[in-house]
């Protein structure tokens, strides 16, 4: 992932690329290599079945992901339908995460078009959808800004949920949430913890003063 990283922001560096050249570069990068790239690694590349169909590969997707964060305040509400079906294609955190949390977080902080588009993510049937929904407040709440009613009203609806996914990223925006407003992650915590998982929970009361987490934990 270092490395990776280190060539997308050498490459964009001395790039000079338009909105739709970044965009272009992601969706290239996010499909399957072609076939002149396989025959470029000397047919080496993995993922080619007996049809000669190539797969994606993970890390031309990181790359991808990275090529979008980098650009992003080249972007905007009209690019949420590119990135809502990357998030739907990924179907790992690994790639969903940082889509999520370090792209469309950002990016609805300072653009209103994406305030339907959370709305709807938070229904969504697709779990990883769901996620999405949640960690894109992870940013802004961490840093001490970020709408705190909407990812209440989201995470509350998501709370009784099983998968563990949806547990995990309630826990871990607030816990992120906690650094700088422990009172307001406790508050809201505390009422819901017969609801909330105990993966939940653990993230939650991870970075909350201790008389605060024991309080939790008694009452669990």
């Amino acid at each position: 992932m270092p490395d990776t990283r280190a060539v997308v922001r050498a490459a964009l560096r001395t790039a000079k690329l338009s909105h739709d050249e970044f965009i272009e570069l992601a969706r290239l990068l996010w499909a399957a290599p072609t076939s002149s790239d396989d025959s470029a690694d000397n047919g080496k590349s993995t993922g080619g079945g007996p049809t000669g169909h190539l797969t994606p590969v993970h890390e031309r997707r990181a790359a991808a992901t990275m090529v979008l964060i980098q650009s992003k305040d080249r972007l905007g509400g009209g690019d949420a339908d590119f990135i809502e079906g990357l998030l739907r294609d990924a179907k790992t955190w690994a790639l969903v995460d940082p889509l999520a949390g370090d792209l469309v977080g950002p990016l609805s902080e300072r653009d209103a078009a994406f305030d339907p588009v959370l709305e709807r993510w938070a229904s969504d049937a697709d779990f990883w959808i769901r996620r999405s929904a949640l960690l894109a407040h992870l940013t802004p709440l961490r840093q001490g800004r970020g709408d705190l009613d909407r990812f209440s009203r989201f995470a509350d609806a998501m709370l009784d949920e099983k998968e563990f996914f949806i547990r995990k990223a309630i826990g871990w925006v607030l816990r992120d949430t906690s650094r700088t407003r422990p009172d307001l992650v406790f508050d809201w915590i505390l009422p819901r913890v017969n609801r909330a998982s105990g993966v939940t929970i653990r993230e939650a009361v991870r970075r909350l003063p201790t008389e605060q987490r024991d309080a939790v934990l008694a009452a669990r």
